[in-house]
């Protein structure tokens, strides 16, 4: 069950850095396009710095849990690599859950943030007028990934000290 549980969540990551890659390519393609109209035409997309300030919030977001999958988060692994096995490991676990708890907490005020924007239907104070909820949303999605991809590696550090596996 603990093994279904740790590849849904890695199913997960890996889906919300494809998500995240695609945001990635739009906003290049927007900034080319607000390049090229401005030194060919003199014109303006009026969107581009509004957009791509979105896309950056959500690849972010969306980039976390694969990059926490990946072991791409800063973490003391010389520490770690001091300390005997048995050890590093409750260490890994303790300091994953903690990391998880806090994941939760800023997910939560997240959600909060999302609900409110919607409920009262803030929009951006630019000529657009996005409703605020949109980008917020794909921020939330990405903490959601990141939460699970966290719960998921607390599972793993979990199952490490009872296996002996390594996690490092």
């Amino acid at each position: 069950m603990i093994s279904r549980i740790i590849r849904f969540t890695e199913i997960v990551s890996d889906l919300a850095a494809g998500v995240s890659a695609i945001i990635l390519a739009l906003m290049t393609m927007l900034i080319l396009l607000e390049i090229l109209l401005w030194n060919v035409l003199e014109k303006t997309t009026l969107i581009a710095d509004e957009y791509s300030a979105y896309g950056l919030a959500a690849i972010t977001f969306l980039g976390a849990g694969y990059c926490l999958k990946e072991r791409g988060h800063i973490r003391l692994t010389l520490v770690l690599g001091l300390l005997p096995a048995t050890l590093a490991r409750v260490v890994t676990f303790v300091a994953t859950v903690i990391s998880t708890g806090f994941m939760g907490y800023l997910w939560w005020y997240l959600y909060k943030m999302v609900a409110s924007s919607y409920r009262y239907g803030s929009t951006s104070g630019t000529l657009t007028s996005t409703p605020l909820w949109i980008p917020q949303a794909l921020m939330l999605a990405g903490a959601t990934c990141f939460l699970l991809q966290f719960i998921g590696m607390s599972l793993k550090t979990m199952q490490a000290i009872t296996t002996g596996e390594e996690v490092l």
